[in-house]
């Protein structure tokens, strides 16, 4: 019996080949978008789980609020000394590990000068936690030893070519020198760093900035990255809840009050290993993270375009039912049931559905190459072989086939044998009522989805156009080193001899990072300073930082050199004085004020500009030197004219390994530095763009669909009409009205819900868009012109055919 019905199944796919082929192009369609994002969000769901300790593992992070009790700083790493006090005070803690990014680092093996970004301090029992394959060396004691280091297999080939790596002696920074312990494999792409150097922990008690002491008091350097282990099904809320005590019985500091909680203004937190890569957007991560609810926007997508597949299938299935109703009255007359009927139609969907599935699969091999130049993933169609993932997928086309064939197989199992024998097939209002509807939840999807791709790309282009309060065209950064400190003036006017290079100035930060570091701030009170409740960021700059970006003053002055007190002077920005209270800039400049203990003046305020991106608001921005010789500074700014970039570059570098002949030269854009920002959502909108158009494709087969059953039910009509005079015109105007009507419903039941959803979307930039009622209008009218396209081809074929053929239809 079943394979009776496959045959007939198959030859009436073959009898109708251009109705069965958009039949399959829609599922098709459909199942290769499911899949494509499906591997896009199993990637994302599965980020850390490579480790088998993964559900025992959290990360601790660290808060810091206000004297009211509002968060301002929420950090990923913590101090130094807090992984061992919790490994000492809670017991139950089973391990701890440590890691410390050590930024960009000079790596020199023989004539081999690099320097790389993804360098860590490590503790020996990484590999405890992160479950990577050593390759050469001892995952247990690799990194023990003070000034011992690993590499990943790609990096020693990097340095050493064919030779063996272990035991050779590499330069770090200039002047330490590591042996090579250990060989690891790289890290899996789902973990939520990767780096590609570890040197020993234990190296930084002999280091001059940190030592053992410091490692052990420092609560301040909230640069240490530290995971615990716990055992298996562990409450860690048991602990997490002991967090104030903990604080309060080790954290002090000199000059504190008596009996001062610190509990008050910083807190603790534990965060699953598995949640940091969605779930965790703190204020310094290792590497840029996910978006949960990007996997959700995603995941509706996905099912939003299966949906609109299925509802094109019963469109057609339905659409062609008058050529099959001869064969269900015939087989009815014969003695067939209803339930065989509806299974004969069912395994006619369920057999497409697979056909479907299977074409799905190549293409989505072929794509995901493209889908990963896009969103910058690393994904393979092993993602979805995967017993756990392959098992539902081999299943989807029995739930595709089954939700798309159903409603037609009902439809033409209730054909009476009767009437269609005769001719006669009666749809029935409610039948055309219920397809209606199945129209306008296509298009009600497509509409959202246009709305949705318009309003991410004006918020880009929004981003990309807005006045950011400096210039950050053809800036070119330099990683800073402080050995270039006692030759920096003569290395400065070297540069400035050639005409290519406008200016340059040194900087802790530069625009486009995050703004983390903030001292205690005191401000005149009467007689005396007194604590201010500000939380004031800031960042050490030196006299040409403020004109080498073009930051205009609001009021009073840069630093000049012509007043050697400006070295512990101070400079605002808008929002400081605001902050602050003072009625206006003129009116804060020359106020006292301390900053991290240091006195001094406000000598100038800058007007408003963007340091970090607009996903968050202007801070209130506090701007400081330090002398000549003293440390501080971490990034070279160079502006350059945008006459001969490389050959400016060419200067620059020369320049370099003039004076720092050691130290390799790395540089980057600004503007590539800005546009980084927003990565995420430029590749959301080119997303966006592809499955709307693909959503908006299928919908129009619906509607062809939709129209041809439509116009078939009234050819006998639209002759008599022709007769009667009527013009194609209007014979156009007449069988388009009704269907233009179910985009106009869509649009009313749409529009509202895509303004609600992008509104949510905008939420997550603290400078954006409003969304004009045009966006909403045009969304609306593109829809019903692609609408008006799609009937007008069924319809002006209708309309031109001869009348005596349309007569004699019936």
């Amino acid at each position: 019996m079943i394979k009776n019905y496959f045959k007939i199944a198959w030859r009436n796919l073959m009898k109708y080949k251009f109705i069965s082929f958009i039949n399959l192009f829609g599922p098709t369609v459909g199942i290769t978008c499911c899949l494509l994002i499906a591997a896009y969000i199993f990637n994302e769901l599965s980020y850390d789980k490579f480790n088998d300790k993964a559900d025992r593992i959290y990360r601790v992070t660290r808060s810091f609020n206000t004297p009211d009790g509002v968060e301002n700083l929420h950090l990923s790493a913590v101090a130094p000394p807090f992984g061992p006090l919790l490994k000492n005070d809670f017991p139950d803690i089973q391990k701890i590990t440590r890691i410390l990014p050590n930024g960009n680092t000079a790596i020199k093996y023989g004539d081999k000068l690099i320097n790389e970004s993804t360098v860590y301090f490590a503790d020996e029992n990484l590999f405890d936690f992160f479950s990577v394959p050593v390759l050469k060396g001892n995952e247990k004691n690799a990194l023990t030893e003070p000034y011992s280091i690993m590499l990943t297999n790609e990096m020693a080939k990097k340095y050493f070519g064919d030779e063996d790596p272990m035991n050779k002696m590499i330069k770090i920074d200039r002047q330490f020198t590591y042996k090579v312990t250990g060989i690891f494999k790289d890290f899996p792409a789902n973990s939520h760093f990767h780096p590609d150097i570890l040197l020993s922990f234990n190296s930084l008690k002999d280091s001059a900035v940190y030592g053992e002491r410091q490692l052990q008091t420092n609560y301040g350097n909230n640069a240490f990255y530290t995971y615990l282990l716990f055992p298996k099904n562990y409450p860690v809320k048991k602990i997490a809840a002991q967090f104030p005590a903990f604080i309060d019985r080790h954290i002090s500091f000199p000059g504190a009050p008596a009996g001062f909680q610190f509990s008050k203004g910083t807190k603790l937190y534990f965060q699953k290993l598995t949640d940091i890569h969605l779930r965790s957007h703190l204020d310094d991560e290792l590497e840029p993270n996910g978006d949960i609810k990007r996997v959700y926007i995603f995941s509706a997508i996905a099912l939003f375009i299966l949906l609109i597949a299925c509802i094109n299938y019963m469109n057609l299935s339905t659409a062609r039912s008058v050529l099959r109703a001869r064969e269900v009255g015939i087989r009815k007359v014969v003695g067939a049931e209803k339930k065989e009927i509806i299974s004969q139609f069912l395994s006619e969907s369920i057999m497409v559905a697979w056909a479907a599935l299977i074409i799905s699969l190549l293409l989505t091999a072929l794509a995901l190459p493209f889908l990963n130049k896009l969103s910058g993933q690393h994904l393979s169609i092993n993602i979805l072989l995967r017993w756990q993932i392959l098992l539902p997928v081999l299943l989807l086309p029995f739930i595709v086939g089954f939700a798309s064939g159903i409603y037609p197989a009902l439809f033409m199992s209730s054909f009476k044998p009767i009437k269609v024998l005769k001719g006669i097939v009666n749809v029935g209002s409610a039948n055309i009522s219920f397809r209606k509807v199945l129209v306008v939840a296509q298009f009600a999807i497509s509409i959202i989805l246009i709305v949705a791709t318009v309003v991410v790309f004006q918020q880009l282009n929004y981003m990309q156009r807005a006045s950011l309060g400096y210039d950050r065209d053809h800036v070119i950064n330099i990683p800073y080193t402080s050995a270039l400190n006692p030759q920096y003036e003569i290395f400065r006017n070297d540069l400035l001899k050639d005409a290519s290079i406008k200016n340059l100035s040194r900087s802790s930060r530069i625009p486009t990072g995050r703004l983390l570091d903030a001292m205690g701030t005191q401000v005149m009170a009467g007689d005396s300073l007194q604590p201010a409740n500000v939380n004031l960021k800031f960042i050490t700059v030196d006299y040409d930082f403020i004109p080498s970006y073009n930051i205009k003053m609001a009021a009073g002055r840069n630093f000049s050199k012509n007043f050697s007190i400006d070295t512990v002077n101070y400079v605002l920005n808008e929002e400081a004085v605001k902050t602050m209270s003072w009625k206006s800039p003129h009116d804060a400049v020359g106020k006292d004020i301390a900053y991290g203990g240091v006195k001094g003046k406000i000598i100038g305020v800058t007007k408003y500009f963007h340091f970090e991106s607009m996903h968050q608001k202007i801070v209130p921005l506090l701007m400081r030197m330090v002398s000549s010789n003293i440390g501080g500074y971490g990034n070279l700014s160079v502006k350059i004219s945008g006459d001969n970039i490389s050959s400016a570059i060419n200067i620059i570098q020369n320049t370099w390994y003039k004076f720092l002949p050691d130290t390799p030269f790395t540089y980057t854009f600004l503007d590539d530095s800005y546009s980084k920002l927003y990565d995420a959502e430029q590749k959301q909108r080119t997303i966006f763009t592809i499955f709307a158009s693909i959503a908006i494709f299928i919908a129009c087969l619906g509607l062809f669909g939709l129209s041809a059953f439509t116009i078939t039910q009234r050819t006998k009509e639209i002759g008599i009409r022709k007769v009667l005079g009527a013009s194609v015109n209007n014979l156009l105007a007449l069988l388009s009205k009704d269907f233009l009507k179910l985009v106009l419903i869509a649009a009313v039941i749409a529009l509202p819900v895509s303004w609600f959803s992008m509104n949510r979307w905008l939420q997550d930039f603290a400078y954006r868009i409003n969304i004009q009622w045009w966006v909403l209008l045009i969304a609306g009218l593109l829809a019903a012109l692609i609408a008006l396209i799609t009937i007008s081809f069924q319809a002006i074929k209708a309309a031109t055919v001869n009348p005596v053929k349309s007569l004699r239809s019936e």
